[in-house]
């Protein structure tokens, strides 16, 4: 299980344990355009293949639960894993633009983390460089967060890593919190890997999770994920760099919407050595 503290269920380890998409269609339902930070998408439908903007021709497209679609190395997932979720589709093109047209109703947990993945395999130590580059264009409301959601393991032990770029809402991470609710950073202001966050530990109740909150909002950006993994295992001492990165992922969180709206990633990339 990955980000919010107040969730509930099991998440689907690297996007789902069920089967790959079929490439749904579903009913249509057309809304307007989704205001983001990074502007407007124009009008979407809840559908296959009209969940892309305009001017985006998917190469796949799904509407299923757990929907995915392999595109060279990387594995795009739908992955509607939470209690009382709505409706939602993804779609992808063959240069990594990504996006989802969801309609999840209010309250509740964390209803869906439609994601693109990779999967390493190779001890920390014996990587030289591992960054992303992303570009998104999010809505204005809701309650969601855009988040890196990275793996390590040893052995049959995996702990959880979340990188919050942004959110929406009042979505706390998985931490200590205090007497009035608020979650208890356990390191602030931390510079490293290219942003400044504030970090928290917790436990999800089936393994240990590290959540790091950028101190604002972005949209685009750049990670030295390498750093990051160095920066947590000299302070949080949870695991070494004998430890494997399994998975790094990067997706939309989403909790509810307001209404159905898009979620874009206009450009998302990865550079490893």
């Amino acid at each position: 299980m990955g980000g919010n503290a107040s969730t509930g269920g099991t998440k689907p380890i690297g996007g789902s344990s069920s089967s790959g998409g079929r490439g749904g269609t579903g009913n249509s339902s057309i809304v307007g355009g989704t205001n983001g930070a990074g502007g407007t998408t124009g009008p979407v439908t809840l559908s296959c293949p009209g969940a892309a903007p305009a001017g985006i021709t998917p190469d796949w497209c799904s509407c299923d639960q757990w929907g995915e679609w392999a595109n060279g190395s990387a594995t795009l997932y739908n992955d509607i894993w939470g209690s009382g979720a709505g409706k939602e589709c993804i779609w992808a093109t063959k240069s990594n633009q990504f996006g989802v047209v969801a309609a999840h109703p209010s309250g509740g947990s964390v209803k869906s983390y439609p994601n693109i993945s990779y999967s390493p395999g190779q001890a920390i130590s014996a990587i030289g460089v591992y960054s992303s580059s992303f570009d998104v264009t999010v809505p204005s409301n809701g309650v969601y967060e855009t988040t890196y959601d990275l793996w390590v393991k040893n052995n049959n032990t995996r702990i959880e890593i979340m990188l919050w770029v942004n959110k929406a809402g009042g979505n706390n991470p998985i931490a200590r919190y205090d007497s009035s609710g608020k979650p208890i950073a356990d390191a602030s202001n931390v510079n490293v890997g290219g942003h400044t966050w504030n970090t928290y530990y917790g436990s999800n109740g089936a393994n240990h999770v590290v959540s790091l909150l950028r101190t604002s909002n972005t949209n685009t950006g750049t990670v030295d994920i390498k750093a990051i993994l160095n920066w947590i295992i000299a302070n949080e001492k949870s695991f070494t760099s004998s430890w494997t990165l399994d998975q790094v992922q990067f997706g939309y969180e989403i909790i509810s919407d307001s209404g159905t709206q898009s979620f874009v990633t206009n450009a998302f990339s990865v550079t490893s050595n």
